[in-house]
């Protein structure tokens, strides 16, 4: 039987524009059969958790996640094509990607923007979907502070299987991002798979970033 996982190159793509040279392409259906690629990568990457330092601890990240890297065996042949269409239609080059499992609804991220990439100015994160639908929210930075129940959210793409997200431009400098954690909602799991590019323009970020250890300080 062929395998019938594939790009839609017919698929349209809409550009949502979020002012100041911040942009996010959305791509619903870019990939064909997404579910067959979903319960593959499920049961045969070898997910494995993180763990975080914070204040005065380890954590565990809540997801799991796997990586691959140029030479070495892809988790599936149909992401070779997913990259090479990525990598034509931005014209830059991606050295590997990640691959994010969030198991139910208590695993998820909060807001924040990719800032271990250090240069924020002109990205390309791309974000393919596969399994669950979720929430998947936007807020401007400008927003961070905001203690309200959608914390400063303006848009709700909440990718499906098969959809693509690609954030660029100034996306990392002005605005953040979240899976938000849904509690004790039965929700089965979702896989992103994410590429990511960043041109070394501007000022690069100082700081601690997403994974650094947080600490309590004193004063």
């Amino acid at each position: 039987m062929p395998d019938t996982i594939h790009v839609d190159r017919d698929c349209q793509v809409e550009r949502l524009d979020l002012g100041d040279g911040a942009w996010v392409d959305v791509a619903r259906g870019w990939l064909a059969d997404a579910d067959a690629l979903y319960e593959h990568l499920l049961h045969e990457v070898a997910w494995q958790t993180t763990r975080l330092f914070r204040y005065d601890h380890y954590v565990e990240e809540r997801r799991v996640t796997s990586w691959w890297t140029a030479g070495s065996p892809l988790p599936h042949p149909a992401l070779a094509e997913a990259t090479r269409t990525l990598q034509h239609r931005y014209g830059v080059r991606f050295d590997g990607f990640g691959m994010m499992q969030y198991r139910d609804g208590g695993d998820g991220q909060a807001f924040h923007r990719d800032t271990d990439m250090r240069w924020l100015d002109d990205t390309i994160i791309a974000i393919l979907t596969l399994g669950a639908r979720r929430p998947w929210l936007l807020r401007p930075r400008s927003s961070r502070h905001d203690h309200n129940p959608g914390k400063g959210a303006t848009h709700d793409l909440a990718p499906g299987s098969g959809d693509l997200l690609v954030m660029g431009g100034t996306t990392q400098a002005g605005w953040e991002h979240s899976v938000p954690y849904l509690g004790n909602q039965r929700v089965e799991p979702r896989i992103s798979i994410q590429w990511r590019f960043a041109q070394r323009t501007g000022r690069p970020f100082v700081g601690a970033s997403y994974r650094a250890p947080r600490t309590y300080g004193r004063g």
